[in-house]
């Protein structure tokens, strides 16, 4: 075994030792790893953007909001997080709209700031929750693990060439049947609603995984650098292992906030949803 494979593998461990021990704890715990995440993606972001160079006002601006956000997220105030993201998205818009900038300061807020309060929404206190979180994990980590060897066993066309080349359809397809199947699994282990709609849903949070992965190789393909950063000994930076996590996520945390409120539940937590026991 390599040094480099070795240092990997360590690296691997530890992260899921500390993921795993947050989520199952979750409250205070899992909020403050979601606000850190958080906090680390818009480093990552604004290093591989240059955003200090770019726009050195707007990024003082845009560190102030991320970590406003970061700190209610802690606090726990997710309404106030949420209203914080806007108001300050909406600002960096203006800022880069009034001195022909880039979306790419704004986008960074967004992105960060989304990440802490969808991980913090979804995990929550309650037992939902840490069903709900270990439902995504099954489904992403499956995604990714299996895109991987599938790929690389059948290979065939390519995914997105001038993105990620080394992506493939077959990977893709294979990934998403694996996520679905595990997802399901996982359902069905925590004593939630095995459906076609949960199955349907497992599908979209496999697919966002994927287009997560996406969006931050074209990231890394536009500003050319190779890893996000150099945070994780053997693995990059935080961006490179939870970009499908957080896509994930996303799709999660804005299709349970719009179903919820479709049908005035105020009762129907993300968990709850994800598991086919509220909107399914």
């Amino acid at each position: 075994m390599s040094e480099e494979l070795r240092l990997r593998i360590q690296s691997a461990i530890v992260m899921a030792i500390v993921v795993l021990a947050a989520t199952w704890l979750g409250g205070l715990t899992f909020r403050v790893l979601a606000a850190a995440i958080a906090l680390l993606v818009f480093y990552e972001w604004s290093t591989m953007t240059r955003l200090r160079e770019a726009h050195p006002l707007g990024f003082v601006l845009a560190w102030m909001g991320v970590a406003l956000i970061a700190v209610a997220v802690v606090a726990g105030f997710l309404p106030f997080a949420s209203a914080v993201l806007f108001g300050f998205t909406l600002l960096a818009f203006a800022t880069v709209a009034k001195n022909n900038g880039s979306g790419w300061l704004p986008g960074g807020i967004l992105y960060a700031g989304l990440t802490g309060i969808s991980l913090a929404a979804i995990r929550g206190s309650d037992l939902n929750g840490l069903k709900a979180m270990l439902v995504i994990f099954a489904v992403v980590w499956g995604t990714d693990i299996l895109a991987y060897f599938v790929g690389r066993r059948l290979g065939g066309p390519k995914l997105a060439p001038r993105i990620s080349p080394g992506k493939t359809w077959s990977g893709a397809i294979g990934g998403t049947i694996a996520g679905v199947v595990l997802g399901l699994i996982a359902i069905s282990l925590s004593e939630g609603v095995v459906s076609f709609g949960a199955a349907l849903l497992l599908f979209a949070l496999s697919v966002f995984s994927q287009i997560g992965d996406l969006f931050e190789s074209f990231i890394k393909r536009r500003f050319g650098v190779k890893d996000s950063s150099r945070l994780i000994p053997g693995h990059g930076g935080v961006m490179d292992r939870v970009d499908g996590l957080v896509f994930a996520c996303f799709a999660a945390y804005l299709l349970a906030a719009a179903v919820n409120t479709l049908s005035s539940c105020t009762q129907c937590t993300v968990g709850t949803f994800l598991l086919g026991n509220g909107a399914f």
